[in-house]
């Protein structure tokens, strides 16, 4: 008791009492504050050359698309012609935000493009929203009790051509093997589901194919969960799921639960491909893709890259709203035991700084082709959307922006 009374003649005690949180910005719809880079704590100077490190790093592949498609390996693969839209892109574009405020910009913010694997985070976190809705009770369950039959849209099968009638199936069965049925929710999320089909005329061993063509169809099956493989055929058999599972389109889930409420813009589209329309309640509704692989995709712009990449950084929370649940961005961050610089899909973890030497461990990053990079660090409150940038070159650009830091930073923001 002397020693309270102590604090208070000494003027201690009241001080203590008033220090407060800091107030945590968000960027209101339409507005993004920016702030001066002495602001943040960053040298000015050493922040104008990692972007100009940025932008002299940008990828050397065609700004057409579709060129660049059919030049690279995704066109020379068996079955590998596209069946969405491809977009012709815009230059090296970038955000560096420090503390919630802009510090840094480049290229053109407002341009949207596709993001390519990019579209696999915000995929994952529709399967999130499912899970925090009571839609999905466990990512530990099998998937097959959860799906209903998916009525495929074939405007081409006319009455007077159905001489396939009695081998057609007329029905979408994704986990009608023995194999697939032992499938949960948490291998399609980390990509270790080694699910075997075709979907969308795009068989699953065709993507990204071994060296051996020889045992492309006679592979063996690996159990769920017993090995990592990159695979956007298993990706679209989660998106296909999570359709069946919500019964609207996948954008408009994502529009109304997370893009709307973070104040994103209205120019962003999520699409699937020419093939991926189906029947649900009498309605047409297009199964989306969770990348670009084959076409289509998230078209978005940098400002709503950095939205979705600032609301994981806070831990799924906008403002006084819970958007996506701290438990289940948790598990989205938890390293895969056979992949451990992968979390759900698209959550690359720096595992041992693994990932990028120059960063945090605890930092993650939402990853696409192009390459398309939001940075998320929360040890230094940091935000990083790097469009069209060399994939190897992120990690330069990381340690330019941490090096920015003064010394002694501002106590005020």
């Amino acid at each position: 008791m002397k020693y309270l009374l102590l604090l208070i003649a000494m003027g201690v005690l009241p001080a203590v009492a008033q220090q407060k949180k800091p107030v945590i910005y968000y960027p209101q719809a339409g507005n993004w504050e920016h702030r001066s880079a002495s602001l943040a704590g960053l040298d000015s100077s050493l922040l104008q050359e990692a972007v100009a490190y940025a932008q002299a790093h940008e990828s050397k592949e065609s700004r057409d698309l579709k060129k660049a498609f059919y030049q690279g390996s995704f066109g020379r693969e068996p079955f590998g012609y596209p069946v969405g839209p491809l977009k012709e892109r815009g230059p090296a574009t970038g955000l560096i935000i420090k503390n919630g405020y802009i510090v840094a910009e480049w290229g053109d913010p407002t341009r949207v493009d596709q993001t390519f694997s990019v579209a696999k985070s915000f995929l994952s976190s529709v399967a999130g929203l499912a899970f925090d809705a009571g839609l999905i009770t466990s990512i530990n369950d099998k998937v097959y009790p959860y799906m209903a039959p998916i009525i495929p849209y074939e405007p081409g099968r006319l009455a007077a051509d159905k001489s396939d009638a009695l081998t057609h199936p007329d029905v979408i069965d994704l986990f009608d093997t023995d194999h697939n049925r032992t499938i949960a929710w948490d291998h399609l999320l980390r990509q270790t589901s080694d699910w075997e089909g075709t979907l969308w005329g795009k068989p699953d061993w065709a993507d990204r194919p071994t060296p051996n063509s020889a045992e492309w169809l006679t592979r063996k099956r690996n159990a769920p969960g017993s090995s990592y493989k990159y695979n956007d055929t298993r990706v679209n058999v989660l998106a296909l799921v999570l359709l069946n599972l919500w019964r609207q389109p996948l954008p408009v889930v994502l529009k109304e639960k997370i893009m709307d409420p973070i104040g994103a813009s209205r120019t962003w589209r999520w699409t699937g491909y020419e093939n991926s329309w189906v029947v649900i309640d009498g309605q047409l509704m297009q199964s989306v893709s969770g990348g670009s692989h084959w076409g289509g995709g998230l078209f978005i712009n940098a400002y709503d890259q950095a939205r979705f990449g600032y609301l994981t950084l806070r831990n799924g929370k906008w403002k006084d709203k819970q958007i996506i649940s701290e438990g289940w961005l948790k598990m989205a961050r938890t390293p895969t035991s056979v992949q451990p610089t992968y979390g759900f899909m698209n959550f690359y973890l720096n595992t041992d700084q693994k990932l990028y030497a120059s960063a945090p461990a605890t930092a993650f990053a939402h990853i696409g082709a192009g390459s398309n990079i939001i940075y998320v660090d929360p040890e230094n409150d940091l935000i990083i959307v790097a469009r069209w940038i060399e994939g190897n070159a992120m990690n330069g650009l990381i340690e330019k922006v941490l090096s920015s830091k003064l010394k002694v930073l501002s106590s005020k923001f």
